[in-house]
């Protein structure tokens, strides 16, 4: 048992689930770090749900219903021949077809799959859309290769994932590393393989064939919506917050974009080669310039800009702020971030990656009264909208971006409000973390008791 995770805080019914679980996959961390703070909030149900013990609810939603993995071989420029390792984890279906997104990253493993599959059964619960939980990915790194390299490897990652998704079936979407491009190039081989024009089988394509307005900024926006409620039922708002937003990617340039629409000033964002500090606040059309047009580094954004600076050393949790986003990757604010937070006065954090802050950075954040929300709430934006591009490809049409801008909004006011009254109805007002737990967990839970042993 990994020293990390305090069993005993655990009922004896959920700890011998756990203990279960990391028995039988003992180095998958990541995963491990997930289910056991889902389970650390679910102390309620127990008692409240005694049909999840006598059913095994508990261990069923914390196995997927099914893992692939696959070896990936495709040929680079020079035609030398790579191979890289292939996963798709189908976690639970219990809601709907298997949805969440596709990470190319050579981090990537199976522990990392497992976490997000997990997460994103929760996550996708709370939208309210009828969609289950899956993650898939690949070990490869399409950083510093070219179009033609990253085609190849899509299509050969696609020629074995085609066997096991579908409309009906399985869902993927972009997630690290997997963009539009990517997604084209997904696409076209699986249309070429199954000589068929199914436009549901993934999300986030091109607005000219199948795809959603507002895709692109969806996560970030949605992430920002759901600040907004927060800071709301404080009595306050983002209209003059000094916020600072780390990566630079999809979900942190759109976060920045509209949390500045709605007042505040975002000083500071990152990259994996350090961060930039802007005092006037970042500008967001030159952020795009560097990262999505030029493929550059935050580095490039300060050689821009007279009142940007770079730092390569220190941490972006450093700079004051009322406000922090956390939007780059698992783990990346730890115990010593938060607590540099908490020492320059953060009111929130509310997470835009996947479990970007580690187990015991959230015990100080809720030991100080910091408002935080966990990202299976804050950031379900993405999948949201990708849900709504289902609808979209069904119906074969597509809805202008303020129509899909406004569901998106309302979608993310329905999971703030879903949290709060789940937490007040389990006796943890105010408390996010159960909130989104619970309210997840119970619906997937319910729908599997009621389709019975499967």
């Amino acid at each position: 048992m990994s020293e990390k995770f305090d069993t005993s805080r655990l009922p004896r019914e959920l700890s011998s689930v756990f203990e279960e679980l990391v028995a039988r996959d003992p180095h998958q961390l990541e995963f491990h770090q997930a289910v056991y703070e889902v389970l650390m909030t679910l102390t309620p149900l127990v008692t409240r749900k005694p049909e999840y013990q006598d059913l095994a609810i508990f261990e069923r939603i914390t196995e997927p219903e099914r893992q692939v993995m696959f070896r990936v071989p495709w040929s680079d420029d020079q035609g030398q021949i790579h191979v890289n390792r292939g996963f798709r984890v189908q976690f639970n279906s219990a809601l709907g077809p298997y949805k969440g997104g596709l990470r190319f990253h050579p981090s990537v493993n199976l522990s990392i799959i497992k976490f997000l599959g997990f997460e994103q059964i929760f996550k996708n619960s709370l939208t309210g859309l009828p969609m289950g939980g899956a993650k898939g990915g690949a070990n490869f790194n399409p950083k510093g290769k070219s179009d033609a390299e990253i085609m190849r490897f899509c299509q050969s990652f696609m020629t074995e994932l085609q066997r096991h998704i579908g409309p009906d079936t399985d869902v993927p979407a972009g997630d690290i590393g997997v963009g539009g491009r990517e997604i084209g190039y997904l696409f076209g081989q699986y249309r070429r393989l199954r000589n068929s024009f199914d436009a549901g089988v993934l999300t986030g394509k091109g607005l000219t064939w199948g795809g959603s307005f507002a895709r692109t900024e969806a996560t970030g926006y949605g992430l920002v919506y759901f600040a907004e409620e927060m800071l709301r039922a404080r009595g306050t708002s983002f209209d003059g917050k000094r916020v600072v937003v780390s990566g630079s990617g999809n979900v942190a340039i759109y976060a920045t974009e509209k949390a500045q629409e709605l007042g505040a000033t975002v000083v500071a964002v990152s990259d994996s080669s350090g961060f930039v500090v802007d005092e006037a606040g970042i500008d967001v059309e030159l952020l795009k310039d560097v990262k999505e047009r030029r493929r550059g580094r935050v580095s490039d954004y300060a050689n821009q800009r007279s009142s940007a600076r770079f730092s390569a050393e220190g941490s972006i949790w450093e700079v004051p702020c009322d406000v922090a986003l956390p939007c780059a990757t698992q783990n990346e604010l730890p115990l010593e971030g938060v607590q540099a937070l908490i020492r320059n006065g953060v009111q929130m954090v509310a997470e835009g990656a996947n479990m970007p802050t580690t187990p015991e950075a959230i015990d100080e954040l809720r030991s100080a009264g910091v408002l935080y929300a966990p990202g299976k709430a804050s950031n379900a934006g993405g999948v949201a909208t990708s849900g709504l591009e289902m609808q979209q490809n069904s119906g074969r049409t597509q809805w202008p971006f303020e129509e899909t801008d406004a569901k998106l909004h309302q979608i993310m006011v329905g999971i703030h409000e879903n949290c709060l009254a789940t937490a007040d109805e389990y006796g943890v007002p105010g408390d996010y973390v159960a909130g989104a737990n619970l309210a997840g967990f119970i619906k997937v839970a319910d729908a599997m008791v009621a389709q019975g042993l499967i």
